[in-house]
Parts: C-alpha cells; sequence; structure tokens
C-alpha cells in the first residue's frame, strides 16, 4: 500500500462510543486482579481485556504476571454483562484451530440465561521477543509472523463453523497493529475492530490507508469499528486532554485505557465514562 493515502475521517455514526479498560495482568495477585474486574464493571465500562504475554512489559520486570487465557475463563465467570477480550492474543502461541476452540468455550462461559456470550477475540501477530524465546516459540520475523496469521485468521473461522457447539453468536475479532501492508489488509479482510496504538497525529493516514484496503477487498469501511489504547499512568501513548474529543471526530468509537497494578486505581475512568454518556445522549 502507498504511503500517499488520503488522510481521511472514519464514517462511525451509527456507532456509539464505548469505554474500555485493559487491566495489566501483571504486578499484581489473582485476589487483585479479580477484584479490579469486578469495579470495572460495577463502574460500567462496556469492555475489560487483559493482554497475551508471559513476563510483565513493564518495571519491575521480575514482577507477577499472569496467562491470558486462563484470566480470560475466570473473567467468563465472574462478570455478568461487559465485553471483554485480550488485547491482543498472540497467534504464534496456539494452534490457530485451538484458539478457535478457546474463544468459543469462553464465549459460551460469559453467557447468560440462554444469552449470547461476551467474548471478543482480539489477536495479533506478536511481538515480544522474551516470549518466544523463554517458551520455545520461533520468533522469526515481523512479516512471517504476520504471514502466520494471515494463514490463522480463516482457520479460526472455519473452526468455528464446525465446533459442537457452535459459538453463541458471530464471535467479533478485533485486529491489532498499524503495519500499512500487510497489518491493514488483514484488519479490511478480517476484522470488526480495528485496534490502533498509532499517535493521534498519525492516525488520519493510517485510517486513509486502511480505506484504501478496504476498497480493494470490497469492504465498507463503516463495518469495521475504531478503537484505539492509551495510558493513564504507567505505559503506553499518555492521553492528551483533549484526546477524546478528537477521536470521536475521526472516528474513533472504542476506546481503552490501560491501567496497571497492585492497586489498579480506576478513578481516571469516571470523567471518560461521563463523556462517553453524554455523547451517547444519556
Amino acid at each position: 500500500m502507498t504511503g500517499s493515502a488520503p488522510a481521511l475521517v472514519h464514517p462511525a455514526v451509527h456507532r456509539p462510543v464505548r469505554i474500555g479498560v485493559q487491566l495489566a495482568p501483571q504486578h499484581a495477585t489473582t485476589a487483585q486482579y479479580r477484584d479490579a474486574v469486578l469495579r470495572a464493571e460495577d463502574m460500567g465500562v462496556d469492555a475489560i481485556f487483559n493482554w497475551d504475554h508471559f513476563f510483565p512489559l513493564t518495571e519491575p520486570l521480575e514482577a507477577a504476571h499472569y496467562e491470558a487465557w486462563t484470566l480470560l475463563a475466570a473473567m467468563a465467570e465472574q462478570t455478568e454483562r461487559v465485553e471483554f477480550g485480550p488485547l491482543v492474543n498472540c497467534s504464534s502461541y496456539r494452534n490457530p484451530d485451538l484458539q478457535a476452540d478457546m474463544a468459543r468455550t469462553v464465549d459460551h462461559l460469559s453467557a447468560r440465561d440462554g444469552g449470547a456470550g461476551r467474548f471478543i477475540f482480539g489477536t495479533g501477530s506478536g511481538w515480544a521477543e522474551q516470549d518466544y524465546t523463554e517458551y520455545g516459540y520461533e520468533f522469526g520475523t515481523v512479516g512471517s509472523r504476520l504471514d502466520a496469521l494471515a494463514e490463522d485468521l480463516p482457520r479460526i473461522r472455519s473452526r468455528w463453523d464446525r465446533l459442537n457447539p457452535p459459538p453463541t453468536r458471530r464471535i467479533p475479532i478485533l485486529i491489532g497493529g498499524q503495519g500499512e501492508r500487510k497489518t491493514l489488509r488483514l484488519v479490511a479482510q478480517h476484522a470488526d475492530i480495528w485496534h490502533t496504538f498509532t499517535r493521534l497525529s498519525g492516525m488520519p493516514h493510517k485510517i486513509g490507508v486502511l480505506h484504501e484496503w478496504c476498497g480493494r477487498e470490497g469492504r465498507d469501511p463503516a463495518d469495521i469499528e475504531l478503537s484505539t489504547g492509551f495510558t493513564i499512568r504507567g505505559f503506553g501513548p499518555l492521553l492528551e486532554e483533549d484526546a477524546p474529543a478528537r477521536l470521536f471526530e475521526l472516528g474513533f468509537r472504542l476506546l481503552i485505557p490501560a491501567i496497571d497494578g497492585p492497586d489498579f486505581d480506576l478513578s481516571p475512568l469516571v470523567p471518560l465514562l461521563a463523556w462517553r454518556d453524554r455523547m451517547n445522549g444519556r
């Protein structure tokens, strides 16, 4: 994809604003993590995410850390309303058919009273070399990992169609990343949600590239929800004061601040949730 894509605003008039939160599965006990999940749901967030790594991403690097999918199964059981998922699953770590079965099972665990499940399948190609080397996976290159993800995604969809029982709903696929030649093409082909880590100044260009790929793949860009993450404290790009309004103008409707343990201070979510309610006319 060329670097000359026009800077665009994403069509999202029909979508409500949603506020998620990424609770880092590090620097805390499982009891503290469980408590943070419950508090986040009680506050009214729309979605809760963890991440799929095997070691802490920030200091202290020798501190506690927990595996993503085991936590997701626990989240399915302990929550009642909120959507949830990995931000993001690393497709390199597990066979794609197994990933599909795990996602289907967690989806069923989260269903209540005969209704649909609440699982969001967030996935990506992986990047943390320590995870690969310590656990015996082949790290390869950025390109080879993206090529593997491109092979995995159709297998995952195909396996969902053949499982008994099937998922309770069409599980939404979130793809994380912003590479213009491969990642955004995969988003256009497969994603219900695109999650980008791009800084605000670069987002209009990335949206333009995504729209180019959607045109090539015969996809309506409006079918893809735009999501981005930022930090309230601890890691990731900092949230500028007017960022939510600027992101809204660009077409982003799912905003996911990241919060670290051990205390998981959720108080900064309060103004974001109030802003969401104002934007949604509540």
